[in-house]
């Protein structure tokens, strides 16, 4: 059964399927079709074209519904490639944001293991129903696509619990969603004077069951002073991929870590957080295809320095954008506020935003063939804006809900 779009106003993000991201000078283009159509059939995009076109869609009588979309704009749901949004609720992670930048990297390996003796005492299916309703709300504020890390166990019946709830989400919801291996986000204070024993419990012990259920699609690590050394990362790392588990890297985000380059000599799918970067970093980074991601969210809620984020666009690199949405450094999964901070704080272009929020960061978690863009044969995840004068309204009017309908796997959620 189809739906079709009609009258839209603007068609945003109407590519190819040859566009695999977009990167310097290339992320201020954005094709926009105006006066547009748009028709999706059974969970996948089938047509899009000017309005004056759409009697040439053989359309018969088997459409489901159709949507008038005068002044409204239709965008390819956004891909949200860094999240840990399985986690419980609960009071205690509520944190202050005046603290010193100085103590935020203690305070930050605390956070994490305080967080995972909470995660310690909550069921599969308590976690599995809290995420559900932070889904539904990120769906409903843009998102088709995301990515969700571990990270918040640190103990093998812990990081196994989160995946397993990652896989029910999985196939019990409209997203298209990533399951990360994080259990290398901070070392628990039982290994603290034996910082290898848990990076060989990592090895030896989570790895290998995790690939025994088919539990995650990538690996990941923190790679910081004072979290996991780039020995240490690089270690994990090969383990995870001698099971087959694509390896992603969490780098410089307080300082020059070292994880950039474990990223580049593993190959990382994307580099994250970037607080700190280098020119030689920015030249590396130049000579390969991974995604350099940025999580605007967290240098907002921490107060923390912003990453060189023009200066990696006017260098020629791709950007991705993403939430880090997790329980104790950025509280919020809406994508349209990330861009709101991206052009205040990170002086990006609403066209970049946009890119970096759309095909960039569905690159960023290895979906750019199906997801990100207005294009044939891509599943058929977007949403609808309410009247708006033109796409650069979602990152202008920070904190104002501009998404009226949201459409996940063909479907109005």
């Amino acid at each position: 059964m189809r739906i079709v779009l009609e009258n839209i106003k603007e068609l945003v993000q109407v590519e190819d399927s040859s566009v695999k991201f977009k990167a310097g000078k290339e992320m201020s283009n954005l094709r926009v079709l105006k006066n547009a159509y748009l028709v999706m059939r059974d969970g996948l995009i089938e047509g899009f074209g000017p309005m004056r076109k759409l009697n040439e869609e053989k359309l018969d009588n088997d459409v489901l519904m159709e949507l008038d979309c005068k002044g409204k704009l239709v965008f390819p749901s956004y891909c949200d490639s860094h999240t840990h949004l399985v986690f419980p609720n609960d009071i205690s992670f509520i944190k202050k944001t005046n603290e010193d930048f100085a103590d935020k990297k203690l305070k930050r390996g605390k956070d994490i293991i305080n967080a995972a003796q909470i995660m310690e005492s909550c069921s599969e299916a308590e976690l599995f129903k809290m995420a559900m309703v932070r889904l539904h709300e990120i769906g409903l504020q843009g998102t088709g696509a995301v990515e969700i890390k571990t990270g918040y166990g640190l103990t093998v019946e812990s990081e196994l619990k989160m995946l397993r709830v990652i896989k029910k989400l999985k196939n019990n919801s409209p997203f298209l969603i990533k399951a990360t291996f994080l259990g290398a986000h901070a070392v628990p204070e039982k290994y603290r004077t034996n910082r290898q024993g848990y990076v060989e419990l990592i090895i030896h012990e989570m790895i290998p069951q995790i690939a025994a259920e088919e539990l995650a699609d990538y690996i990941d690590v923190f790679c910081e002073d004072g979290f996991f050394t780039p020995l240490e990362a690089e270690q994990i790392l090969m383990a995870g991929l001698k099971f087959g588990l694509h390896p992603k890297i969490h780098a410089n985000k307080y300082g020059f870590s070292g994880g950039v380059q474990v990223g580049l000599k593993y190959n990382t799918m994307s580099i994250d957080h970037l607080g700190h970067l280098s020119k030689n970093e920015i030249s590396l980074l130049k000579k390969t295809e991974v995604m350099p991601t940025i999580l605007p969210g967290t240098a907002f809620f921490l107060n923390m320095p912003t990453p060189p984020v023009r200066e990696m666009i006017d260098s020629g690199l791709p950007v991705a954008l993403a939430s880090d949405f997790n329980p104790d450094s950025s509280p919020s999964g809406n994508m349209n506020f990330m861009q709101s901070l991206a052009r205040l704080n990170f002086h990006m272009s609403a066209e970049e935003t946009i890119n970096a929020a759309t095909i960039n960061a569905a690159y960023a978690m290895g979906v750019e063939g199906i997801c990100g863009s207005i294009c044939q044969g891509k599943l058929a995840n977007v949403f609808i804006t309410k009247e708006l004068p033109g796409y650069a309204a979602i990152p202008y009017f920070y904190g104002s809900n501009l998404i009226e309908t949201a459409i996940l796997d063909g479907k109005i959620i």
